[in-house]
């Protein structure tokens, strides 16, 4: 049995008596557990027992093979990837420590060629670039030169002489936006397939580091190739990462590099370089903010490439952290990475993304030299942090509340799922729980930790996994398809014969057929054409549901009763153990929805519903929030 359907339009929370198999599918779990981590305002963190002794918090003697076993390897696969099967566990625990990390770390041997790349939907032609940055710069460029993104403004005497252009720029829009849905969809198959899982949750990493959004840049290809940058540098040389996000034309649009000219520095640049790339705040003052920012004038971009404008570019004498000199940005770059606090401030952010929150003052110290004395390489620093008591001791196992892109990542990597689900969809997934990628909220990025939990997501979380493992197909919703809102009825009124302005009013009014306006355009029309437009040229996403069978997982892994069902799945998904009153209240839950003890060999329906019912619950669980 591959996939369960399901409308959701007549559950409840009843029993088989009442003929529902699916238990608490409308509202989220987390009584189950006896709110054993969920408190209204916060988790309580509850460890695994040999999960570490308490004295290697902050210790970062190498953990020996001795001491190494099943849920260490579970948590460094856990934290430095998105998660696995038991049986790829059990591969990583039966190697030594360094071993297990060596083939995390140095994945650069692994041959990754399966791996997907991204296929580019034909929408960009030669005169869309550079993009207009609104529709009024649009309309602008047209009335003065004929033309804008390569259309034409009809002839005189045309009604809306510029609704080919308007019509062009909503399409630029339009087409851009669910392209880069398609490219969400494309990265989170790689995180799913990947051999290389570090690579993944480094790029993951360095893009909330280097947040850039595509709402701002609006150019899919610009944000592919920055996402290939963290790529190839994730786990390289900090330096040469540094400089290619400095060089990088997605990055210089998002802060207005274009616009930092000599006498008259655009500071975005400079801050964010020092507030939030390199060194925090408290670490300079506003004068290297403003004399940084002297030093980029000129690094611009022609859309796609770097291009340095020597005529812009202000040579002169600046001051920076102490040094004077007619620095230029790779000076900049240089003296930031010469000043000890820059080795510090990023060995704190790794820690806090793959160990925990709290970092006291000496590990910091002892971890940012190991990162400085190898020339700012980043291998060494993750070598260190994976092999460390500290990384395994209670304090960080199981403590760590996963991200939404995480959280749905590692549950199709444990469900041991080799393609990408798209029903329902996964930017949909975790935008709402508050991620989104290639759009995190701000230049800042995502705040994580406990930002991820509030009583509104709680909720969301807990019933997440419902649309996977009974998926709504008949009620789905597709967002590259299918036109939203008032779209879809200027789309049914020009179908039925109104005109342009009829279509386009509030209402469905049929005396408005036979009015029409004289404008140069109608805005919404051209919104409307911009998504029929778009959607000629797009290449759609395969839409299809988990590719899952419960009832084989279990056979496989020896689980033949409600017990064992129950037991296996709460190995496989949990890291917190479950306490012995969830289990019963699981066990029982089972054992009433299949009336009998044990599972049969020949699954039916009702028995997959049954235990797809028995993981939502696991997957409901708070205990199921932390990593």
């Amino acid at each position: 049995m591959k996939a369960m359907h399901s409308t959701h339009s007549d559950m409840d929370v009843g029993g088989a008596d009442s003929g529902c198999w699916c238990l608490a599918l409308i509202r989220p779990v987390s009584w189950l557990l006896g709110g054993s981590l969920v408190a209204t305002l916060g988790i309580v963190v509850v460890t695994a027992s040999g999960a570490g002794e308490a004295a290697w918090t902050n210790d970062l003697a190498p953990i020996t093979a001795a001491e190494w076993d099943y849920d260490k390897a579970a948590h460094l696969i856990e934290r430095a990837g998105f998660g696995a099967t038991p049986a790829e566990i059990e591969r990583l625990a039966a190697m030594t420590p360094e071993q297990a990390v060596a083939e995390l770390v140095d994945y650069g041997a692994i041959d990754n060629s399966a791996t997907p790349a991204f296929d580019p939907s034909p929408i960009w032609d030669p005169g869309m670039d550079p993009f207009p940055k609104s529709r009024a710069d649009a309309v602008r460029i047209a009335r003065e030169t004929g033309e804008s993104m390569g259309v034409k403004m009809l002839p005189e005497g045309e009604s809306r002489r510029l609704q080919p252009v308007v019509n062009k720029f909503f399409f630029g829009l339009r087409a851009n936006a669910i392209e880069t849905d398609r490219l969400t969809v494309w990265w989170a198959e790689r995180m799913l397939v990947t051999r290389r899982p570090l690579e993944e949750k480094l790029a993951l990493f360095w893009h909330g580091h280097f947040a850039t959004g595509n709402d701002k840049v609006r150019d899919t290809r610009m944000m592919l190739r920055q996402n290939e940058m963290l790529r190839a540098n994730a786990a390289e040389s900090f330096g040469d990462l540094l400089t290619g996000i400095l060089r990088d034309p997605a990055m210089l649009v998002y802060l207005d590099n274009g616009e930092n000219r000599k006498g008259h520095p655009n500071e975005n640049f400079g801050r964010e370089l020092l507030e939030l790339f390199t060194m925090g705040v408290g670490n300079y003052t506003e004068t290297d903010i403003r004399e940084a920012s002297r030093a980029f004038t000129g690094w611009t971009n022609d859309v796609l490439e770097f291009r340095f404008d020597a005529a812009t570019h202000d040579d002169g004498e600046k001051t920076f952290l102490g040094r004077t000199g007619p620095f230029n940005g790779d000076d900049i770059i240089d003296i930031i990475l010469d000043t000890p606090v820059t080795a510090e401030y990023i060995t704190a952010k790794l820690y806090r993304y793959f160990v925990r929150e709290d970092l006291d003052d000496a590990t910091r110290s002892a971890l940012a030299s190991t990162f400085r004395d190898s020339g700012y390489e980043l291998r060494p620093l993750l070598r260190r942090l994976f092999l460390s008591r500290d990384f395994y001791s209670p304090a960080s196992y199981a403590t760590q509340i996963k991200s939404p892109v995480h959280l749905v990542v590692s549950t199709y990597r444990k469900l041991g799922l080799d393609t990408l689900p798209t029903i329902p969809d996964f930017g949909r997934l975790t935008a709402g729980l508050g991620q989104t990628l290639f759009n995190p909220p701000n230049v800042a990025g995502w705040a994580g930790g406990r930002t991820w939990i509030t009583p509104a997501l709680l909720l969301e979380r807990g019933n997440l996994f419902r649309g996977v493992l009974l998926p709504d197909t008949d009620g789905f919703w597709a967002p590259d398809r299918a036109l939203p809102g008032i779209y879809s009825q200027v789309g049914a009124r020009i179908d039925r014969g109104m005109n342009i302005t009829a279509a386009t009013q509030e209402g469905d009014s049929e005396s408005s057929q036979m009015a029409d306006r004289d404008e140069d355009y109608n805005t919404r029309y051209g919104g409307y054409m911009g998504y029929v437009m778009a959607y000629e040229l797009l290449h759609p996403i395969p839409r299809h549901t988990a590719d899952l069978d419960l009832a084989a997982m279990l056979q496989e892994a020896g689980a033949t009763t409600v017990d064992g069902a129950v037991d296996h799945f709460a190995h496989r998904f949990l890291r917190v153990p479950l306490g012995a009153a969830a289990r019963t209240v699981l066990v029982e839950r089972l054992r009433e929805d299949l009336g009998s003890d044990r599972l049969t060999a020949q699954a039916g329906p009702q028995q997959e519903l049954a235990l797809r019912s028995l993981l939502y619950l696991v997957l409901s669980a708070p205990e199921y929030q932390l990593a």
